[in-house]
């Protein structure tokens, strides 16, 4: 064994216990620390050819590294949709690599076994039912990219083809994708299956919504004529988590055939709070869920889960035949090798059991609904502030707002962006410029399970004082 290796094996528990100081300084500090980092260049370090050992690569991560890392687990953090790690979450975390599962198959290892279970805690937290089958994956892109491959499988499969085995040219004839405002990743997840992003139709929205027009959506299915489609619908838009009406898209299949994929990222966990739960109301009929675990579930990246009612479909796709594994219809709960892209990952699902099982469902519902509340006071702040405006009500936990320029015009991208840079370096808060209805903007996104309104009233601060500038 190299003497370094060696060393280390050593001193292991040293190594660990020093890893978990330097941990806890930071999950501790995250009140007090600057909640951006300080962007560094490629450091000029050539890689060592004889190493430093465990505690020499930890020292000068602390000294190179960390000091350029976010407060991106901390309370203030509310660019993107981010939520933070519960304690108990980290815990599983650390133990994910100690224990260092395969979870794809189920020989000589319980670990799949959990991944189920928490999978079923995960539906029944949702209110999804028993027929929605799920597994992990990496995150929302993976999610509804397993969703659209299930649903062009199942465009083939009305034309008796299956694109898995012949491929896209077994079609017959374009692909059409409809949706209201779709997430970037729907377009990326579309270039990836072949199908392209130009397949993908945007309609109409509700009058000053995020929500498709459903008039709209049954013109654009009565135009094909009977021939089917995929849909996108969203539960909580990026911009202003809007929603589009689930029942309404679901009664069109009455008359037309379309695969229903729903974008519930982090707009899924509104189930849990019963002033909003009927947000989601339809969300167990679509054919697949997209859900999202390292934003309002706050367990660490990279974990989501894709859900589905086809769970042929599903192995049609992925499945992986190899002498060494167990061909699907040979086993009584299919291996996970069978249903998503990858053949070997780490155990993503036990940060998300040790959270729910150390929270339960009580436990994530409070974080839900007290982000709700600060989602809410954060408005109100912003329509207090002489200079801000509001550019949509608060739905859920976003509030999307911008400068306000006085005679209802557009402010500069530029004045927007000078903004959001001053409250950055204020240490105090991260948002996330972005641009809505053609209007520059900022958006905040409350599901880290720190936040509190005392927090809001921080980052209303910093806002009043980068506008006194």
């Amino acid at each position: 064994m190299h003497p370094l290796l060696s060393a280390d094996l050593d001193r292991f528990p040293a190594l660990l216990d020093a890893a978990r100081r330097a941990g806890l300084e930071t999950l501790l500090g995250l009140d007090d620390r600057p909640v951006t980092g300080v962007e560094t260049a490629s450091p000029a370090h050539a890689l060592p050819a004889e190493g430093t050992g465990g505690e020499g690569a930890l020292e000068r991560f602390a000294g190179d590294w960390a000091p350029g890392f976010s407060a991106s687990p901390g309370p203030r953090y509310l660019g993107f949709v981010t939520g933070g790690a519960t304690p108990a979450a980290v815990a599983g975390d650390w133990l994910v690599s100690a224990f260092d599962q395969n979870a794809m198959v189920h020989g000589g290892s319980a670990a799949a076994a959990l991944e189920r279970e928490t999978v079923g805690h995960l539906r029944e937290l949702l209110g999804l039912g028993p027929e929605h089958q799920g597994s992990f994956v990496t995150g929302a892109t993976m999610s509804t990219t397993v969703g659209l491959a299930l649903g062009r499988e199942w465009l083939g499969e009305r034309q008796g083809v299956s694109v898995a085995r012949d491929g896209l040219a077994a079609l017959d004839g374009p692909v059409t994708v409809l949706s209201g405002a779709p997430h970037s990743s729907v377009f990326k997840a579309l270039s990836m299956l072949g199908l392209g992003r130009g397949t993908l139709r945007t309609l109409p929205l509700l009058p000053g919504r995020e929500a498709v027009d459903p008039a709209a959506l049954e013109a654009a299915l009565a135009e094909l004529n009977g021939r089917p489609a995929l849909v996108v619908a969203n539960a909580g838009t990026v911009n202003t988590g809007d929603f589009d009406d689930l029942r309404a898209i679901l009664a069109l299949r009455e008359r037309y055939p379309f695969w229903l994929h729903a974008d519930a990222a982090f707009g899924g966990f509104a189930a849990l709070a019963p002033t909003h739960a009927h947000l989601v109301d339809g969300l167990g009929a679509a054919d697949s869920v997209c859900v999202d675990l390292h934003k309002w579930l706050n367990v660490p990246y990279d974990a989501a889960v894709q859900f589905t009612r086809h769970r042929e479909l599903q192995v049609r796709v992925f499945q992986n035949g190899a002498a060494y594994l167990d061909a699907p219809e040979a086993a009584g709960d299919i291996d996970f090798a069978h249903l998503s892209p990858e053949n070997s990952r780490r155990l993503r699902a036990l940060p998300a059991w040790f959270s729910l099982t150390a929270y339960g469902r009580e436990g994530h519902r409070e974080i839900v609904e007290r982000n709700l509340r600060c989602a809410r006071l954060l408005g109100d702040r912003v329509t207090a502030l002489p200079g801000l405006r509001l550019l949509a009500p608060v739905h859920l936990n976003i509030v999307c707002f911008t400068l306000d320029t006085g005679d209802g015009g557009p402010p500069g991208a530029e004045r927007v962006h000078a903004l959001a840079r001053a409250v950055a370096d204020s240490g105090e808060a991260y948002l996330t410029p972005t641009v809505h209805a053609g209007v520059p903007a900022l958006r905040a996104a409350f599901s880290n399970w720190r936040t509190r309104e005392e927090d809001v009233e921080r980052v209303a601060a910093a806002l009043r004082q980068a506008l006194a500038g």
